[in-house]
């Protein structure tokens, strides 16, 4: 029931406008293993569904086809021939739900990219039954779900052949954000305060099912400790799972990302090529665009760069979290996690971690900064000259004049501006303004844990912007 649905509030009301609309609606949900997909069509729609239909993972026509046959004889309750193929299936289909006596019939396809085999044909069967019957029938809404997000992409929502210009609406279901995260857990009666909570976040990504394996009688390292460093741990060998079901061929996309995940503000494309040994041709562009498209990775370029300078910066937590911590673990230490905490492995993996929360909640932070509706571009920079050093976290680069340059800082507690640390920040302003040649007015911005200590020192940040200021602003979001 949709009372168990946690967060989600602008999918919930589209896919209930959609399902009300009179009118043929065709839907791709798509979205990351894990981040809830089959749990909100099937919890928001419950007894509205006319035929349900899961694909098999890793099957061949012949038995995906049994499958449809298994599934269409126990709705149906009649014994229907096995479809020779996916055309003859469709077509049974279609006479199962012309019989059918519901007022709005609502077929779901789950993890639809596994039903398309080579030479399968079911694209085909699929173009055939929403062109020559589905799309005149107002009382139809067919969702279809999956996972390779690349697949949904390439073979529905940019679709060149029949199914151009068919989809009436998609909907990419992304990982929660901190605020559903810790209603998500509030849930399941945890209360987390904002440094673990944050923490939290920064590992799982806000991925439910990740969250859902979170214990309340255990604290938060003793739970990171029991889902991926225990002999028996369940999500250990997530990492080779995840990329194996969203990809065909996964080494050259893990290959990608564990090179970004050593590389904190990004890599260009050259610089992935050489690295992971991926010729820069048509290949590589599509193994980055299919990683951006499923969202593991962003495409940015920074001030005074083109096109053809774009940077890739990795974006997913778990990923980052595995290269930091399981991919090289050997899990003869089931208490890691919690051995390895305030170690600076652990310190440096944080402060990572903590910039990718906050580039994740950007349109919270321009929120707080009244300028949500102030088109902007957002990215990190590096001086270009070497005896300088001096590099920004993130860089708010505003269309009405301003740029807000930001420090983000992972603290335990409110952060101290030290008379070092402001010589530092007044470096970087003077680096920045000089090798860009900028004119717009800076603001040096603070996203933190806690907040500011007010000093002597603390007037250089004309802002500062919290985990609970994120909080707040998600909610009316």
């Amino acid at each position: 029931m949709e009372r168990n649905i946690i967060g989600r509030e602008p999918e919930k009301k589209r896919l209930m406008e959609l399902y009300k609309s009179k009118q043929p609606e065709f839907i791709a949900v798509y979205g990351r293993r894990r981040v809830g997909k089959t749990f909100i069509i099937r919890e928001l729609f419950e007894k509205k569904i006319t035929f349900d239909l899961v694909s098999l993972a890793n099957a061949s026509t012949k038995e995906q086809l049994i499958n449809f046959n298994i599934t269409l004889n126990q709705i149906s309750k009649k014994e229907n021939n096995i479809a020779g193929n996916w055309l003859e299936a469709f077509v049974q289909l279609r006479g199962f739900l012309e019989n059918s006596i519901d007022s709005r019939k609502l077929v779901f396809i789950d993890e639809i990219p596994w039903f398309d085999t080579p030479r399968s044909g079911f694209l085909m069967a699929l173009e055939h039954f929403w062109n020559s019957w589905g799309c005149v029938q107002k009382n139809l809404i067919l969702i279809v779900c999956g996972s390779s997000s690349s697949w949904i992409i390439n073979k529905l929502i940019n679709n060149h052949g029949g199914l151009y210009n068919r989809l009436t609406a998609s909907i990419f279901l992304q990982p929660f954000t901190i605020a559903e995260t810790q209603k998500f857990l509030k849930h399941q009666k945890i209360n987390y305060n904002i440094q673990q909570l944050s923490e939290c976040y920064m590992l799982t990504g806000g991925v439910p099912f990740y969250l859902s394996k979170i214990k309340r009688e255990l604290d938060l390292s003793q739970n990171i400790d029991n889902m991926f460093f225990g002999k028996q741990s369940e999500l250990k060998n997530e990492f080779h799972n995840l990329y194996n079901s969203l990809f065909k061929d996964s080494d050259d996309y893990t290959k990608i990302v564990e090179m970004l995940s050593k590389k904190n503000k990004g890599s260009t494309r050259s610089e992935i090529a050489k690295k992971t040994n991926i010729s820069s041709g048509g290949t590589l562009t599509k193994l980055l665009q299919n990683l951006e498209y499923s969202g593991f990775i962003r495409a940015y370029t920074t001030i005074g760069k083109t096109k053809r300078d774009v940077l890739y910066q990795l974006m997913d937590n778990f990923t980052l979290f595995h290269f930091k911590y399981l991919a090289n673990n050997n899990f003869k230490n089931e208490h890691f996690w919690t051995n390895s905490l305030n170690t600076p492995q652990h310190n440096a993996w944080a402060g990572n971690a903590f910039e990718m929360l906050m580039l994740q909640h950007i349109n919270e932070i321009k929120q707080a900064l009244g300028i949500a509706g102030i088109q902007s571009a957002v990215y990190s920079w590096r001086s270009g000259k070497s005896n300088t050093g001096a590099q920004i976290d993130l860089v708010i680069d505003r269309k009405d004049g301003m740029l807000n340059l930001c420090e983000i800082k992972f603290y335990q507690s409110h952060f101290t501006i030290t008379k070092q640390y402001e010589a530092n920040l007044r470096n970087k302003i003077v680096c920045f303004q000089e090798e860009t040649g900028t004119h717009k007015a800076i603001n040096v911005l603070l996203l933190t844990t806690y907040g500011l200590t007010k000093n002597k020192y603390s007037d250089i940040i004309q802002k500062t912007i919290t985990i609970n200021d994120i909080l707040r602003l998600n909610i009316m979001l």
